[in-house]
């Protein structure tokens, strides 16, 4: 189904009214290289950033751009042939647990290196000719680096995950400007899967090269305060940066820095900070998201915060959302060559892993209900959206507090003991085994 484009509205409308979700697909896809996105220091976030005598007013940007509105129902009758069932996790075929077979990557990774072995798979046996993925940048460490692998190496280079702002998809330009008949695969949280799949409804050429849609699950994203902030709390500041992993070296995993000095630190209290039900550095259209488990990919997966995984497993193990017959089959294929492990689960089994992070899908329509009556613009979407309850307002109410004080730095004291506090429950919670 091709969209028709209307001209008129540009991106410039969606960042005034607040709407933008810094994914980057604006950038990728602009005919006339009108846009970048370029980093609001204040807000810790991407923008982009219109250049209003390049710009032709064509309104492609406006139309693949998620932040102002998602329609899930068109989305997905045309990616599935059907509306989910499941309200929570969006349509599947079947669910797994998994992890990849090679130690290495396994232990490296963020959650059992799924994403870097099917990526790895897919590449050596001729499905794609690359990858859009992320690595953080070797001169600027703490900004991230989208870009298209088309080595192995390239691949693991950019495992792990990235806790900060990723306007992943302004590598779609790569992928439109590749030769002809190469295909790829996109690696991306929910907001970048939106926009990848909004701009295949008006551009035939990424649908043709857009092979294999991986999705990361997300209970929302951290602004670049928030690596600000937890720098600070380990007494580094960020011009001492040499490199850093948010995650690695097994699960859960830490957050590692390397100093220009050579000195090394690590730190697993920010992992326990933003595995909390509230997470203070947040943009406020990441909060009012609705996609927490990457609904419009192919193949969706996250940490499996499972009992029975997480006492013994201390490497590293995904959920994993089969979604489309490609997804599946990939899964499948890539088990069958021993390049990981699979274990059929319940889909159930989903929602217990994400029980903490799907509070952002549970509550998500009274976030949307309180944004209204704080005067502000929400997105427009077509999802079916669980009924609110008290405690649904409760937390919203909360979220936007915590927002407010991670946003004013002459607040980070108190937020200081507020997260150290979190640590020690964190910790104490796994000691219990709760």
């Amino acid at each position: 189904m091709r969209v028709k484009v209307s001209k008129g509205k540009t991106i410039a409308q969606v960042v005034k009214d607040g709407l933008c979700t810094g994914c980057g697909t604006c950038v990728g896809t602009c005919p006339v290289d009108a846009i970048e996105m370029v980093v609001e220091h204040k807000r810790g976030i991407y923008i982009p950033q219109l250049d209003e005598e390049k710009c032709n007013q064509c309104g492609l940007c406006f139309e693949v751009c998620p932040g102002h509105a998602v329609d899930f129902k068109q989305l997905n009758l045309e990616i599935f042939g059907k509306e989910p069932e499941d309200v929570l996790i969006g349509n599947y075929l079947n669910c797994y647990i998994g992890y990849a077979t090679d130690y290495n990557i396994r232990y490296n990774a963020s959650s059992g290196g799924m994403v870097t072995a099917l990526l790895i798979y897919a590449l050596e046996q001729g499905m794609i000719d690359g990858a859009l993925v992320t690595r953080m940048k070797k001169d600027k460490p703490l900004e991230p680096e989208p870009f298209i692998a088309r080595t192995k190496d390239e691949i693991i280079e950019a495992a792990k995950s990235k806790y900060c702002p990723v306007p992943a998809n302004i590598a779609l330009k790569e992928i439109l400007m590749a030769k002809e008949g190469e295909r790829f695969a996109v690696v991306g949280l929910p907001c970048h899967v939106h926009g990848i799949r909004k701009g295949e409804m008006v551009n035939p050429k990424l649908r043709e090269r857009i092979v294999l849609h991986i999705g990361i699950f997300c209970g929302t994203n951290t602004s670049f305060l928030g690596t600000e902030f937890q720098l600070r709390r380990m007494g580094i500041r960020g011009e001492e940066v040499a490199k850093l992993n948010y995650r690695g070296e097994g699960w859960p995993g830490s957050m590692t820095v390397e100093l220009k000095s050579g000195q090394r630190k690590l730190s697993e209290l920010y992992y326990y900070y933003y595995d909390s039900k509230f997470c203070s550095f947040v943009s406020w259209r990441c909060s009012v998201c609705t996609d927490q488990a990457s609904e419009l990919a192919d193949v969706s997966l996250g940490d499996a915060w499972l009992p029975e995984v997480t006492e013994t497993d201390k490497v590293g193990s995904s959920i994993i959302v089969a979604r489309s017959k490609t997804g599946d089959d990939i899964l499948q294929q890539a088990a069958d060559k021993g390049e990981i492990e699979l274990r059929l689960v319940r889909a159930e089994k989903v929602i217990e892993s994400q029980r903490g992070f799907l509070g952002k899908k549970k509550d998500s329509k009274a976030r949307l209900n309180t944004s209204r009556r704080l005067g502000k613009k929400v997105p427009v979407f077509s999802s079916q959206l669980l009924s609110p309850s008290v405690w649904s307002y409760f937390l919203s109410g909360l979220l936007y507090s915590e927002s407010f004080l991670a946003s004013k730095r002459y607040c980070w004291g108190l937020l200081n003991v507020y997260c150290s506090l979190l640590g020690y429950i964190g910790r104490l919670k796994s000691k219990l085994g709760l």
